[in-house]
């Protein structure tokens, strides 16, 4: 029954994300009913976010190392099952404090998701399609967060249930797909006993590949581009209904322009960065435009210019960037270490998420204008694409691993030493 088919691995890890951002994203529509409902502040309800993602963030580098020691698929499952249950819970939550300590203990439970699945999918999938196959990995995550956005709003707006609906039928789907992961999902365990690999460096040394000076300027922009999404998917539909007046019953379906335009953009530059060797002209262009979009949309008084910066942030933004640095990662990374780098490589991106829609929050408070959160995004999406230009185009040979790919015989070169 288990399998390690490639297509097996990109539809059940598509659906994995789906539920996970599907989760975090039925809270946005409904933030203004939970505000009156327990007299929060703006930045109150930015917490909301900010400790699932403190919980969240914190699981992602002692997820990688424990999955590759014990078993990916067992911590990655172990973890869905915990962030199903966190999620029906939340919807009983009494009151802030508890709805906190709860979104933690989600948070717990998704990080775990992260590291293990990509070294898995890495490890199986060949060299000659990562880009593409995370990409369409990757389109789990646009189908989620418009679930999300559409089914809350739906649930709330049009069918007049409480808020706390969409937590009780989304945890009870997530469970659902743990099962079918847990079922279908085969994978050696991770590190020295993966598959086809010959490691020709001591272990003592290997921390220092996931440090090099590629790897942190990748990181660094990983965090850039997150911070922006996050504060944008978090306020998005909160600001349409309160700085645009639109109803919250269409706020979902507005909100969902942006996943639903990041598939084909995904695909694209997935596609691309298969196929181009040196990635950097591709992501500075991806951050500049990213930024511009997150100037115009709440800059723009035009309806239809907003609407536009939101399908072409969807285009370019951090769901299109996301493929090109997973492949980039595997190919400055010896393939044991998959999990960890990728646990890495996630922490330092989702420390974004921590400080995004509470800082969002804030300066909406201090300034009287939600605008100013995505226009302090569109900036520093800008500066992480200008870092990356200092990344090194070729890696010695001196760091070689040797591995074999799904389907080929590749010899893959990590990123050089400090």
């Amino acid at each position: 029954m288990k399998t390690k088919h490639p297509a097996v691995l990109i539809i059940l890890f598509a659906l994995g994300w789906a539920f996970m951002y599907a989760d975090r994203n039925i809270l946005s529509p409904v933030m203004g009913l939970i505000q009156d409902d327990w007299n929060l502040t703006k930045s109150e309800l930015g917490l909301m976010s900010t400790v699932f993602f403190i919980a969240y963030a914190a699981m992602q580098i002692p997820a990688g190392f424990i999955a590759d020691k014990f078993g990916r698929v067992k911590v990655l499952v172990a973890g869905y099952v915990l962030f199903g249950i966190g999620t029906l819970l939340s919807g009983m939550a009494p009151g802030l404090m508890v709805f906190l300590f709860i979104r933690a203990l989600t948070g717990i439970g998704e990080g775990t998701y992260y590291g293990p699945q990509y070294g898995i999918s890495s490890s199986y999938i060949s060299k000659k399609y990562r880009g593409i196959s995370s990409a369409a990995i990757n389109s789990g995550m646009a189908v989620g967060i418009s679930l999300g956005f559409m089914a809350s709003s739906y649930f709330t707006f049009t069918l007049h249930k409480d808020w706390q609906f969409s937590f009780y039928v989304f945890g009870a789907l997530t469970v659902i797909v743990a099962i079918l992961i847990g079922l279908f999902i085969k994978d050696e365990r991770g590190g020295q006993d993966a598959p086809g690999f010959v490691n020709s460096q001591p272990e003592k040394s290997d921390l220092k590949l996931l440090f090099t000076k590629n790897h942190i300027f990748t990181y660094i922009l990983i965090f850039c581009s997150l911070y922006g999404f996050f504060s944008m998917i978090t306020w998005l539909p909160y600001y349409l209904q309160t700085e645009r007046g639109i109803d919250g019953s269409k706020t979902g379906i507005i909100a969902s322009l942006v996943p639903w335009a990041s598939i084909p953009g995904a695909i694209l530059f997935g596609y691309l960065s298969d196929r181009i060797k040196n990635k950097k002209f591709m992501i500075l262009l991806l951050a500049i435009l990213g930024t511009a979009c997150q100037f115009i949309i709440p800059y723009t008084d035009n309806y239809s210019f907003m609407l536009a910066g939101l399908v072409i942030y969807g285009l370019i933004g951090k769901l299109a960037l996301d493929p090109v640095l997973i492949s980039y990662i595997a190919d400055q990374t010896p393939a044991n270490m998959y999990a960890r780098a990728y646990s890495i490589f996630n922490f330092a991106g989702m420390l974004s998420s921590i400080f995004a829609p509470y800082i969002t929050g804030f300066m909406a408070e201090v300034t009287g204008k939600i605008e100013v959160g995505f226009y302090i995004s569109g900036i520093l999406l800008l500066i992480g694409g200008l870092l990356f230009l200092f990344t090194d185009a070729k890696v010695p040979v001196k760091n070689l691993n040797v591995r074999k790919e799904a389907g080929e015989g590749a010899v893959m070169m990590p990123a050089e030493k400090f």
